[in-house]
């Protein structure tokens, strides 16, 4: 039996399944960067809106406070705190590696321009 010699690799079917491995990075990659799909909401005339306003406190574990994803100092942040009107809610994301001093200042800070509404997200464990 006679052997057929290679003129050339045919690379069609690499780069084929190349591309389609490249789609689905990027698709994964998109989803990954944006944390949600994206959702066009339905509109209303008549709504019910609440007049509590949320913010959101995130204590990192070298102790970086940051308030509505921008870095501030604890004064910056009592200045922001101090400038909130009516009744507001306040989440704390705090690291479980942070040091527990950073999380009392924080509460401190809170209770002394009496926030009264404040939640410390958790994670569910199953």
């Amino acid at each position: 039996m006679e052997e057929k010699e290679f003129d050339y690799i045919n690379v069609i079917p690499l780069v084929d399944i190349m591309l389609v491995l490249l789609t689905i990075v990027l698709v994964t990659a998109t989803f990954i960067v944006q944390g949600s799909i994206p959702v066009n909401l339905p509109k209303a005339k008549n709504v019910e809106t609440s007049e509590i306003r949320s913010y959101q406190i995130t204590l990192t574990k070298e102790g970086e406070v940051f308030f509505e994803g921008r870095k501030v100092t604890l004064k910056e942040l009592e200045d922001l705190v101090e400038s909130l009107k009516g009744e507001v809610q306040v989440s704390i994301l705090a690291d479980r590696s942070s040091q527990v001093q950073g999380l009392v200042d924080l509460l401190d800070l809170l209770k002394k321009h009496e926030i009264k509404r404040v939640s410390i997200k958790t994670e569910v464990i199953r």
